[in-house]
């Protein structure tokens, strides 16, 4: 008996669970949490690593559109379990259908993230995903929807909030040391200004293609355009501009108490994409200004600080993966008394997934926070389409004033990467009733 059919079958699968020690024992049915992977590259294949060693957890199956890939992870699986008890699939469809799963780790490029997302909330499991959220915004605010009313467990994987510098730096921030916060720069990687040269390619035998693009339009096959590198064409992913903003721009709504709310604003400023857009097409550069309710104002850029600065009346603070400085280093010692300051703590991502999984209390990098962290880059992204600034509604989470782009908003219309989804690969999942 798995975890999942255990609370199911003892009606505790959707209370808060204070249970004795018996029923999450070394030896209980409820303890191993078996997981399903889509996507076993890279980010996939990192947070197999990361979850494979936890002794309440077990992989049980893996699926990805690269059979050769697929083999190489079953393999490291049947190694470190001793056997062959792991199952391998192409289509995630059919690694949903299997009763014994509780969770599905979703490392798929971001086109697939809300259908498969979507789709796994609907069948009762929990979910970590990657970041951002989703491709598109209407599509956060599905899945945020169907999370909600299916009561899913789902840790984005914005990682950075489970370090402690930078829960250090939330704390410096909300202690109110820095003095009146009204500026804010958030500084995201650069993208890139010569993509590779176009041609005709023969798709190899061991990809499913027409899997692979899914719900987005089906373009000719390049082999730099798979795997690592979709994120550089606007119907996969966004570029560096989304592929970090679920960091960066996170820690920053973090630290300003914002995670539940989105700008009133947005502007592009400045947004360069390549001049031979055939095979790359997301910005190399760019620059955007939001402004919240609250009246801070924000810079998001590849031409900032990497990491996140704060300016205040009082002084300042910057942090990123290297570190943290601030204007006063008393401030960054654990010992400095920042008087009470209530920021969750976490202090590793997948064990606070996982525990909350069992405990069903809220993780650290919930959906609707996620959503929220990556809303000011859709917005950006409208913003450059339609050539101004565009005011939203966070209550709503609406454009208004701007119908044009509030189609886009709504993923109405035909352009990119707002076109609605090839609903042959995901037709279950569109439902009004999401």
């Amino acid at each position: 008996m798995t975890r999942r059919n255990f609370l199911a079958a003892t009606g505790l699968a959707a209370a808060p669970l204070i249970v004795p020690s018996s029923v999450f024992g070394q030896n209980a049915p409820s303890n191993r949490l078996n997981i399903g992977c889509i996507g076993v590259r890279s980010m996939g294949h990192a947070n197999i690593n990361q979850s494979i060693n936890f002794p309440d957890v077990r992989i049980a199956a893996l699926c990805d559109i690269d059979s050769h890939l697929l083999a190489e992870r079953m393999g490291q699986i049947h190694a470190h379990y001793d056997n062959e008890d792991c199952r391998g699939y192409s289509d995630y469809r059919e690694l949903l259908e299997q009763e014994d799963l509780d969770i599905v780790i979703i490392a798929t490029p971001d086109h697939w993230h809300a259908p498969i997302g979507i789709a796994a909330a609907r069948k009762g499991l929990d979910v970590y995903g990657e970041k951002p959220l989703t491709h598109t915004h209407a599509e956060g605010k599905k899945l945020v929807a169907v999370t909600q009313e299916e009561g899913t467990i789902w840790q984005t994987g914005s990682q950075q909030r489970s370090q402690g510098h930078f829960r250090r730096a939330a704390e410096i921030a909300q202690s109110g040391v820095l003095g009146d916060i009204t500026f804010a720069e958030v500084g995201l990687p650069s993208g890139h200004i010569y993509p590779p040269a176009d041609g005709d390619f023969d798709v190899p035998d061991h990809i499913d293609y027409d899997m692979w693009c899914g719900p987005s339009p089906m373009i000719k096959f390049h082999p730099q355009r798979l795997h690592w590198d979709w994120r550089w064409h606007y119907h996969f992913g966004a570029g560096q501009m989304m592929d970090w903003i679920g960091h960066h721009n996170d820690i920053m709504h973090w630290m300003m108490g914002l995670e539940n709310t989105s700008p009133v604003e947005v502007q592009m400023t400045e947004y360069d994409r390549p001049q031979d857009q055939s095979v790359w097409n997301a910005a190399f550069r760019y620059e955007y200004y939001c402004t919240y309710a609250n009246g801070l104002r924000s810079r998001v850029t590849n031409r900032a600080r990497r990491g996140v600065t704060l300016f205040g009346s009082e002084g300042w603070i910057n942090v990123s993966r290297s570190g943290l400085e601030t204007s006063n280093p008393a401030w960054a010692d654990s010992n400095y008394d920042l008087g009470e300051v209530d920021v969750y703590r976490s202090d590793n991502h997948w064990r606070n997934f996982l525990d909350c999984v069992k405990s069903r209390e809220t993780p650290i990098a919930p959906p609707e926070v996620a959503h929220r962290s990556a809303t000011p880059g859709h917005l950006a992204l409208i913003s450059a389409e339609v050539g101004s600034a565009v005011k939203f509604d966070p209550e709503t989470e609406e454009i208004v004033d701007n119908e044009d782009a509030a189609k886009l908003l709504r993923q109405e219309g035909d352009k990119m990467p707002w076109k609605p989804w090839r609903t042959d690969w995901c037709e279950d999942y569109l439902r009004e009733d999401a």
